[in-house]
């Protein structure tokens, strides 16, 4: 598995809803001193109940964070996956279970109050929207990751279960 600074300074994250994505970036944040994007801060319009913004504007603070000479940037947002990871230098994809990400999106939602990644001025709840979407969206989106992270021809890290992402947490001197 290539280290951590083999995947050069700007890093794409893939991965399912509730996989580790923000809090990853943030500790390579920390570690690498590249600024994190997390993509649904972007997406998203801050101090809402996750309300999307206008997809132009979406657009065009992407592609403002791609242009950037130095990012860790995490989130999926596939239908502008190809320009992020022509940008990119490195690749990170976190494979868990859906099972894994159905406990991290209960853990998240009633215990943490300031989670990484976090809408600016909302406040996480339990959604059946999301419930749904972590067990009947997530689990083909898996594959298609799986399909695009096998297809790129960037250093790259495949992280398939919670065990092997605390793992790369140690070997690389990662800090939660």
């Amino acid at each position: 598995m290539p280290v951590l600074e083999n995947l050069g300074p700007r890093i794409c994250i893939l991965g399912p809803s509730n996989s580790g994505k923000s809090t990853l970036a943030d500790a390579i944040e920390h570690k690498l001193t590249i600024p994190a994007v997390h993509l649904d801060q972007l997406y998203h319009q801050p101090h809402t109940n996750w309300v999307p913004r206008p997809e132009a504007d979406f657009v065009a603070l992407h592609q403002a964070a791609i242009a950037q000479e130095q990012w860790v940037m995490e989130g999926n947002y596939t239908r502008h996956l190809p320009a992020r990871l022509e940008r990119a230098t490195g690749f990170i994809l976190l494979d868990v279970s859906t099972a894994t990400s159905l406990l991290r999106y209960f853990r998240r939602t009633l215990f943490e109050r300031d989670r990484r990644g976090a809408l600016e001025g909302g406040k996480d709840s339990v959604k059946w929207q999301m419930i749904r979407h972590i067990a009947v969206v997530t689990p083909p989106n898996r594959q298609k990751y799986l399909r695009i992270f096998e297809a790129s021809t960037l250093p790259k890290v495949r992280l398939g279960s919670p065990r092997e992402l605390q793992q790369f947490y140690q070997a690389e001197g990662l800090e939660r």
